[in-house]
């Protein structure tokens, strides 16, 4: 599932991805539910949304919430599948809460996909909260990364943030922002790089051969040679050990 992949496993006796939202399941629909219901500052009521979660009580509780929030129509999804389909028939939309992890493929990927659809307030709402999840999200568009742990304010907050057309990060992730997510001398090129295309150099980088990661990401070798030639072209770089090692220190992938 892209490079959010590594994170739904335990990690120094930290619990996944899915073991977190399995535990948060119950407490954030109660959490979410108590946000003050007010509009968001400067935005009109009438925003309309889409909510793009594998979990269907997480999913049914951030849609409500966003509705009490002011939206007018708030639609589900619950894979990149469906969440494509969905934006397909409706175009962009003015928010899109997503989470990382989904059945069928990175989060990330489509973020970058709405992204280039023309959607502009695009937010993260995980239980992953390691570097490389919250660097690669904003690499690839998002304008708010919000963890399923954070309160209910922090989430209200930084949805109404987003809305306004800030930047949000949960505070204990924010410094990261602050290492440079959205570009700087040490970026090189990084941060034009498409969810896919990461996707791609986390395979590079586990020492897989073009037939070997199309395998893993459903695409042929000559696909795969082109994401190749993308990336090289972005980074400067047509060296695979060059490539990796320039995602490796934009926090990008591991």
């Amino acid at each position: 599932m892209g490079p959010c992949a590594d994170a739904a496993r335990t990690q120094g006796g930290r619990p996944g991805i899915r073991q977190v939202e399995d535990t948060l399941t119950t407490g954030l629909e109660g959490a979410v539910s108590t946000i003050p219901s007010q509009a968001p500052s400067g935005e009109t009521p009438g925003f309309s949304a889409m909510v793009v979660d594998d979990h269907p009580l997480v999913r049914e509780s951030m849609a409500n919430r966003l509705k009490l929030m002011g939206a007018r129509e708030v639609v589900e999804a619950a894979t990149i599948g469906e969440a494509r389909a969905r934006a397909h028939v409706s175009g962009p939309r003015e928010l899109c809460v997503l989470d990382l992890g989904l059945p069928d493929g990175s989060g990330l990927e489509l973020l970058a996909d709405l992204r280039a659809a023309g959607w502009q307030r695009l937010v993260v709402l995980s239980a992953a909260d390691d570097p490389y999840s919250v660097r690669a999200a904003f690499v690839a568009g998002a304008q708010g990364y919000l963890l399923k742990s954070a309160s209910p304010l922090v989430v209200a907050d930084g949805v109404r943030r987003v809305l306004d057309g800030g930047v949000y990060a949960d505070p204990s992730v924010a410094s990261l922002l602050a290492a440079g997510l959205r570009g700087g001398p040490v970026d090189s090129g990084v941060s034009e790089l498409s969810g896919r295309e990461i996707e791609v150099l986390r395979l590079v980088a586990d020492g897989q051969s073009n037939k070997q990661i199309g395998e893993q990401l459903g695409l042929s070798a000559l696909t795969v040679k082109s994401h190749l030639a993308r990336i090289a072209r972005k980074l400067g770089t047509g060296d695979r050990a060059e490539m990796v090692a320039m995602a490796m220190r934009a926090g990008v992938i591991r």
